[in-house]
């Protein structure tokens, strides 16, 4: 003789609510709206990047010490610095071949960046990698050359330099390793600061989002002398 209770939902009909999640980063990226703002100022001590969405939320923020950004950069949810998301290591200090690591709060494994070398003294090259990669899962090749260089070169002339920046706009636009499109980078007008735009052109994982995002940031960083 059954036990069952006929009246009873059957237990393929009950809803299961979904695990709860604590990740940082997914819980970061979590109604995010673009395009993204990137915002660069260099002070006299310190670096500081802040990335806002298109309704004005701060997404990251990070202030640096000059001389210790290529070392070492602790990423945080806004410019309280209270709550840490991210942190990013250098595996190398060979300028040319370095390779930095993106590690969330709790030491899991984001992606990672590198510049490719050589081939980026004309036009900027970078690889990104996802976690345990070693083969590139994206590419982020500078769009148009030309502009940085000319951006760089009239930015040391007195006065004109204060004006470059609405006249030459560098993008840089990274891709799947098939070329499909993932996001792009471009610097927008604006004075006494860096300013740029990143727009998401592809589908992309929490994970990838944010690997992406934070190679971008390391871009600027390492590139801002450059244009």
């Amino acid at each position: 003789m059954s036990t069952l209770d006929p009246y009873a939902t059957p237990p393929s009909q009950i809803a299961t609510p979904p695990p709860l999640s604590n990740d940082q980063v997914t819980k970061a990226l979590t109604g995010l709206q673009y395009p993204l703002q990137l915002s660069f100022k260099v002070l006299a001590l310190a670096s500081q990047a802040t990335v806002t969405d298109a309704s004005g939320r701060t997404v990251l923020y990070t202030k640096q010490k000059l001389f210790k950004f290529r070392e070492h950069v602790e990423i945080f949810t806004d410019n309280t610095r209270s709550t840490l998301l991210a942190e990013i290591k250098t595996r190398k200090v060979i300028d040319w071949s370095a390779r930095y690591m993106f590690t969330d709060a709790g030491g899991g494994e984001i992606g990672s960046v590198g510049r490719r070398g050589w081939r980026s003294i004309w036009r900027a090259h970078y690889e990104s990698f996802n976690p345990g990669d070693e083969v590139p899962d994206f590419s982020i090749r500078e769009e148009n050359p030309g502009a940085k260089v000319m951006d760089a070169l009239l930015g040391e002339i007195p006065l004109l330099g204060l004006l470059t920046g609405y006249f030459f706009h560098p993008k840089y636009l990274s891709t799947r390793s098939n070329g499909q499109p993932a996001m792009r980078l471009t610097k927008q007008p604006a004075f006494f600061e860096g300013r740029f735009q990143i727009e998401k052109l592809g589908d992309l994982s929490p994970r990838e989002e944010m690997n992406q995002i934070l190679s971008f940031m390391m871009l600027v960083l390492l590139e801002r002398r450059r244009g």
